[in-house]
């Protein structure tokens, strides 16, 4: 068990880091993008280069639609994601594994991978086109929110199960 909690630990600094570099990446885009700071534009795309440099950070196209749900919305909910799973991998470093905070870390889990990137995919094709390739990886996220599912199922039956071990010592 000396492992699975290192590793976990480990897994969590990592994920909860991405989702600040995934935040800060949200917060220099908008600013740079709506300061009109570091920008370049070139052939209707709009290129935000990394602070006090040249060097390109960010290429997207020049316009607002494409800004807002192929760039903010994204970047925003892989933040959200990064942020959940590092409360998933802190449950499994916790001194008592079943309990109903772990559960409802899982469950927040799943329920967002199973229905935030299906329902962002709907809303965005309005606005833009959604390539094949993100049909992938939201079907990665179902497959993903369903084993999260299975997981929470599992701490749920593990919780009831103490809870009445506990009622019976």
């Amino acid at each position: 068990m000396k492992k699975s909690k290192t590793i976990s630990k480990f897994l969590f600094y990592l994920t909860r880091s991405l989702a600040w570099v995934y935040v800060m990446t949200v917060v220099y885009g908008s600013f740079s993008w709506f300061t009109q700071t570091n920008l370049e534009l070139e052939q209707n795309q709009t290129i935000i280069n990394y602070p006090f440099s040249e060097k390109s950070f960010l290429i997207l196209e020049d316009n607002m639609t494409y800004f807002v749900f192929a760039f903010l919305i994204p970047v925003l909910c892989y933040a959200l994601f990064f942020w959940l799973l590092s409360n998933v991998f802190k449950v499994f470093y916790q001194q008592k594994l079943f309990t109903q905070e772990n559960i409802i870390h899982l469950r927040r889990f799943y329920l967002t991978n199973i229905f935030l990137p299906t329902t962002l995919i709907i809303f965005s094709s309005f606005f833009i086109e959604v390539e094949k390739e993100i049909i992938s990886i939201v079907m990665l996220h179902l497959f993903l929110g369903v084993f999260a599912f299975f997981m929470s199922e599992i701490f749920s039956q593990g919780l009831n199960l103490q809870n009445e071990q506990d009622l019976y010592i």
